[in-house]
């Protein structure tokens, strides 16, 4: 499976960005990640196709929503409200099997990855 994700941009604090990625084929959970310059590979949000079950990072919860369409093979993440702190590049993860709730975060259970697409929030 390939991913192609897209949607990065400049944006100010407080505006939105909604970040695409484009799957080749069916998978049974997506992800986003994110890593800022300097630091680690961050888990963003995940949704698992199977039960529609989301999971959010907490600073991002309730700003951020993740969803799918089902008839393309595409996951979105829509990023509203948006804080200097969210800069980084953008990653979308998939797998071909359902992780288990307590493993969604880990980028480890995702085989499938996208090149990153940058998302840099600045006034």
């Amino acid at each position: 499976v390939q991913l192609q994700a897209s949607g990065g941009g400049l944006v100010q604090p407080g505006d939105s960005l909604r970040l695409s990625c484009a799957a080749s084929g069916r998978t049974s959970a997506t992800a986003w990640f994110r890593q800022a310059p300097g630091k680690e590979r961050q888990f963003v949000a995940a949704l698992r196709r199977s039960t529609s079950s989301t999971y959010y990072l907490y600073s991002v919860k309730g700003r951020f929503t993740i969803s799918r369409d089902n008839t393309n093979n595409a996951v979105y993440l829509q990023m509203n409200s948006l804080k200097p702190e969210d800069t980084a590049v953008y990653y979308c993860a998939a797998s071909p099997s359902t992780p288990i709730t307590s493993a969604v975060r880990n980028p480890q259970m995702y085989p499938y990855w996208g090149q990153g697409t940058l998302v840099t929030v600045s006034s």
